[in-house]
Parts: C-alpha cells; sequence; structure tokens
C-alpha cells in the first residue's frame, strides 16, 4: 500500500535504488508471511517529516540494529534470506547524499519499518 500524494524532490535515479532496496528487503523478509503488508508513506517523526517503510516480516532484534547500514553485515543468514548485504548500505549513501538520515524500528517476527528524511523536506515542504 502506498499513501496518496506521496512526493520529495531528489534524483530519479538514487530514488529507484532506494525505492528498489527498501522494497525489496521488505518483499523479502515478508516472504514467510501468510498475509505480508508492505506500506510506504509519510509521517511526522522525531520532530521532523518522514518517508517510512513498513513490513509485517521478519523483523530484528533492536540490540543489533547499529548494524543495520554497515556493509556486509547481517541480522539473518543467507539461508534463511538471500541477499549480498549491501542494500541497506547503499540507501543509507543515497539519503545522505540528500542530506537526510535514516532509522529503524523492529521486532524480531513482528516486522520492521524503515524512515528516512531527505534533506530540505524534512521539515515538511513536498
Amino acid at each position: 500500500m502506498i499513501q496518496d500524494d506521496v512526493k520529495a524532490e531528489l534524483d530519479l535515479l538514487l530514488a529507484r535504488v532506494l525505492v528498489d532496496n527498501l522494497v525489496g528487503n521488505a518483499w523479502k523478509f515478508t516472504i514467510h508471511s501468510a498475509a505480508a503488508r508492505i506500506e510506504f508513506g509519510v509521517t511526522h517523526a522525531a520532530g521532523a517529516r518522514a518517508f517510512f517503510l513498513r513490513d509485517n516480516g521478519a523483523g530484528f532484534d533492536m540490540a543489533y540494529a547499529d548494524k543495520l547500514f554497515a556493509p556486509f553485515q547481517r541480522l539473518h543468514t543467507v539461508a534463511e534470506f538471500p541477499g549480498t548485504g549491501v542494500g541497506l548500505a547503499t540507501v543509507q549513501r543515497i539519503i545522505l547524499r540528500h542530506g537526510g538520515r535514516i532509522w529503524a524500528d523492529a521486532a524480531v517476527d513482528r516486522g520492521a519499518t524503515f524512515y528516512f528524511t531527505i534533506g530540505n523536506q524534512a521539515a515538511g515542504a513536498t
């Protein structure tokens, strides 16, 4: 599900890589969910306008959240969920390049939500 009227100004090619990686992860980690749900939208978090991508998949233990955006750091085995371990590191670089930040909230077997801001849009511009 995608909220109506979600807009941002950023490099189109990098935006595709950003969305492909976030949605790809959500898709991958909901594969074992009987009723998978992936949502993309805008909210206010940490005092700023933030985009979010939420799923109801495998989730992860927040004790390991500091490893999420480091290249080749994985919180699940390749046997459980295939991948290279560079997707979220790539996403973080794109967000940082656009003057934003990214963070996550999750629980094991309860899904994950990734939030991010984009530079000049963090205060509420569209």
